[in-house]
């Protein structure tokens, strides 16, 4: 006999992979910017 469908727990399953590999890709984001910003430079942020 086949198990009955969990949908809430399949969903939060898929979102919680989701978002972690959205954090993954951010993370590695950074590094790569923080890697290609030469050295001394100092980020400066403008206030629009």
């Amino acid at each position: 006999m086949a198990r009955a469908p969990n949908y809430d727990q399949e969903r939060k399953e898929r979102d919680r992979q989701k978002a972690a590999k959205k954090a993954e890709k951010l993370a590695a984001r950074v590094a790569a910017r923080e890697r290609s910003k030469p050295e001394g430079e100092v980020e400066t942020e403008t206030a629009e």
